[in-house]
């Protein structure tokens, strides 16, 4: 096996280096930019791979340092300074990562950080024998998440000297195995720690308890991630035998009964299973379906105009017309036009007009402060989910954000008002790490919501606060004009 090539820890070497965070991490910056354009053809295939587990020890290091200064940005909460509600939007929107990445960064910064208590003590890492290994660039990030999975499903009877214990033996484990072989040590540290189960109690059950819900992929079909506890999944059960029953909420035939089987003619249920050619998934798919549209046409309409409970799609009268293309609901699911139909029919129909004015009051003044039904409709039609920077919250997690504000004097007319959900809502404001807000009056985005970073009282603080166009939800619209572009350059000057 060939030796890492340990980095020179000379005093004269450290001495070069800079004791400055940031510029440190510029010198960083540089080598990589450097080594990446180094010419390694005349190198040794010894030395190649050499350089290749140096960089990998690097890399793994750098794991280290990421946590200390995600640490350190979570303590004093600096991710507001750049506009940003959390440590995960900073991550995701603020450095671009997306939020499985934002996710794995958050979940390993809190496994080998050392935090900050409430008396301004420094904390040990909640796995200190993982944040050495980290240290050492023996394992990285892939390794503390399968780390951090396995003690995660430790029974909370263990007592905490075995579980310290647990992720000391992982740990060391994994300085020599793959992430993967991480899971597979920590499936039998599991079943040593509880050979018959007996350990697992309720508590363990409801922390462990979950479903997700994950994004539609190319097909619009989505997977659902879940834990049931027994009693949801006796329930469920319960439910599959009656609903999911041959014959029975079949979309594919007319003549198919709907709701319990109970509660329909046997002999027509028996005819309907003889022409039912779905597989047990498929009619257990059909069969929550049914139920979830019952529970919907049972629910009524909500008093208030949100529109969370509803089923509210928005569509171009093109793809209308030609049947083609993709639907929106306010939750932000994607819905093709085939299916729209059947939709539709449990649905209400609205309509939005653009440029005029509806039937309805859309123009509310002063008189009150909550947007009418009718508004939230048509914020749905035209912002179809939250118009802050890189948000992807869907329209039914908005509220109705006012431009002023409200308490400034800003009325509840349908163009003083845009879609913002509750976190960015309440970033509004004209503080340094706000948010300021208008709806564009002129140029190729009227009518549309900007937002940009309030500007600082002091110079010298912050990148360039310029107005900043969500685009998440409206894909059709790429590439957009910058809604605040930077001036054009002056022209270099003629030769002579």
């Amino acid at each position: 096996m060939t030796t890492i090539i340990a980095a020179p820890t000379s005093p004269d070497l450290d001495a070069l280096l800079p004791d400055d965070p940031i510029a440190l991490a510029a010198v960083a910056n540089a080598v990589a930019v450097k080594l990446a354009a180094l010419p390694l053809a005349a190198s040794t295939e010894g030395e190649l791979l050499a350089a290749a587990e140096s960089l990998e020890q690097a890399r793994r290091r750098f794991d280290a340092a990421d946590a200390a200064v995600l640490v350190e940005i979570s303590d004093r909460g600096a991710y507001r300074t750049a506009g940003y509600l959390s440590l995960h939007a900073y991550l995701s929107g603020g450095l671009r990562v997306g939020d499985g990445a934002a996710r794995r960064r958050r979940v390993a910064a809190a496994a080998i950080g050392r935090f900050t208590n409430m008396q301004g003590q420094t904390l040990s890492p909640r796995c200190p024998a993982t944040a050495d290994a980290v240290g050492d660039g023996a394992i990285g990030v892939d390794h503390v998440l399968e780390i951090d999975a396995v003690l995660t499903r430790i029974p909370a009877a263990v007592d905490e000297t075995t579980r310290e214990g647990a992720e000391a033996q992982l740990a060391a484990v994994a300085r020599t195995l793959t992430p993967a072989g991480v899971r597979t040590a920590g499936i039998r540290l599991l079943a040593h720690l509880d050979p018959d189960g007996q350990l697992t109690d309720d508590r363990d059950r409801r922390r462990l308890r979950g479903l997700a819900l994950m994004p539609q992929d190319r097909q619009l079909m989505s997977t659902l991630r879940t834990r049931l506890t027994p009693g949801l999944r006796a329930d469920l059960e319960i439910m599959l035998q009656s609903w999911a029953a041959p014959g029975m909420n079949n979309p594919d035939d007319p003549a198919s009964p709907t709701g319990a089987m109970e509660s329909a003619d046997p002999a027509v249920v028996a005819a309907a299973a003889e022409r039912d050619d779905r597989t047990p998934m498929q009619r257990n798919h059909d069969a929550l379906h049914a139920l979830l549209i019952l529970a919907r046409s049972h629910s009524g309409t909500p008093a208030s105009g949100s529109l969370r409970s509803e089923l509210v799609v928005t569509i171009t009268d093109a793809e209308l017309a030609a049947h083609a293309g993709i639907a929106l609901t306010a939750t932000g699911t994607r819905v093709p036009i085939s299916e729209l139909v059947r939709l539709a029919a449990a649905a209400t129909p609205h309509l939005a007009v653009f440029a005029h004015t509806t039937g309805e009051p859309l123009y509310l003044g002063r008189g009150r402060r909550l947007a009418s039904r009718a508004q939230r409709l048509m914020l749905f039609a035209r912002d179809r989910g939250c118009t802050a920077p890189g948000c992807p919250a869907p329209f039914a997690r908005t509220e109705a954000h006012h431009f002023p504000d409200w308490q400034d004097g800003g009325p509840t007319d349908i163009d003083h008002l845009g879609a913002a959900c509750g976190s960015h809502n309440r970033t509004v404001g004209t503080a340094p790490g706000q948010w300021e807000t208008r709806i564009a009056a002129t140029g190729p985005h009227t009518g549309r919501v900007h937002w940009r970073p309030t500007p600082p009282t002091t110079t010298g603080t912050g990148g360039p606060h310029r107005w900043q166009l969500n685009t998440i939800h409206h894909a059709e619209l790429l590439p957009t004009t910058d809604p605040d572009p930077p001036p054009t350059p002056p022209a270099p000057p003629e030769p002579d």
